[in-house]
């Protein structure tokens, strides 16, 4: 338990900190989501669609540092490949 007051501030900060954190990363995972949905259903252009707006949704969350900057690109890399293998 927290001793100091700066202590307790800091505790109550960081619970409020984690909840807009948990909020973000959940917003990451439905986007990654809607892609792979998309990707299953079959449609290239419906994929490449919703795929430009996780592109900017994943970019956003790891410039606020939510996830690794390598983690994004990562993501970014294997979701323009499925979609590239489509028409193949």
């Amino acid at each position: 338990m927290a001793n100091s007051a700066q202590a307790r501030k800091r505790a109550r900060q960081t619970v409020k900190q984690r909840a807009h954190n948990a909020s973000l990363r959940s917003t990451l995972r439905t986007a990654i989501k809607r892609v792979r949905q998309a990707i299953v259903v079959g449609d290239k252009a419906a994929a490449q669609s919703v795929f430009r707006q996780s592109v900017s949704i994943i970019d956003r969350i790891a410039d606020k540092k939510i996830i690794h900057k390598n983690k994004a690109a990562r993501h970014k890399s294997r979701l323009s490949a499925q979609i590239k293998a489509l028409s193949a």
